[in-house]
């Protein structure tokens, strides 16, 4: 076994305890700073992008560690981007149309 990664025996390739534990720590320290990020009083623009972006960041260190996709054939993950984008399309479509609930009048 080498000390980066570890084949079993369908040929895949898994990372180690140190790898995985790199990542949760990294993960942790990124949500640490979105914590710091909400006490700060950033102008709300800067604020929701730096969110969105570390939160983008760790979706993807996720979905590429623990669920194991950076391990995988490039074919799965070129089978898989696809979907992603659409769904990602498809929130900032649908998103715009959320911000119709503050025009609706609610009986009193």
């Amino acid at each position: 076994m080498s000390g980066h990664s570890a084949h079993n025996d369908q040929g895949h390739s898994e990372g180690t305890t140190k790898l995985y534990l790199t990542v949760w720590v990294i993960l942790l320290l990124l949500s640490a700073v979105e914590v710091f990020l909400g006490y700060e009083r950033l102008p709300l623009h800067l604020m929701l992008s730096l969110l969105m972006g570390l939160s983008l960041i760790k979706a993807g260190m996720i979905i590429a560690y623990f669920m194991h996709l950076r391990f995988e054939r490039a074919s799965l993950v070129w089978t898989l981007l696809p979907m992603w984008l659409i769904v990602t399309c498809l929130l900032f479509v649908f998103f715009p149309d959320s911000f119709r609930v503050a025009e609706f009048r609610f009986p009193k």
